[in-house]
């Protein structure tokens, strides 16, 4: 399993356009080998932005960097600097591979 998370810090009065641009836009994550899931998070308020996370689940390292390098990526990100969010620096890329994993589909009923 391979997480890849991108932090956004969005200054003030920016988060419902930030949201509404992540709901409203064809990702075609799900038309790519490897993806499993995604979740955009909010996290908590600071003294100039917000912080969000978008999170992809994928099911290898490989799945992912191919995402990276395909047509659906460079869709998926066609028009990505053209929107009204007003940022605090550039997305802060984080990749986590699994090392260890639980889920309640492991517990005995």
């Amino acid at each position: 399993m391979f997480i890849a998370m991108n932090r956004f810090k969005v200054k003030h009065g920016s988060e419902e356009e930030f949201e509404r641009v992540w709901r409203e836009r064809d990702s075609y994550l799900t038309t790519v080998p490897g993806f499993v899931t995604f979740n955009l998070l909010k996290g908590p308020h600071k003294d100039e932005y917000t912080l969000y996370a978008s999170h992809t689940h994928w099911a290898t390292k490989a799945d992912f960097e191919a995402w990276t390098r395909s047509e659906a990526f460079r869709a998926a990100h066609a028009g990505a600097g053209t929107n009204k969010v007003n940022y605090i620096g550039p997305p802060e890329f984080e990749g986590f591979e699994s090392v260890l994993s639980l889920d309640m589909s492991d517990r005995a009923a």
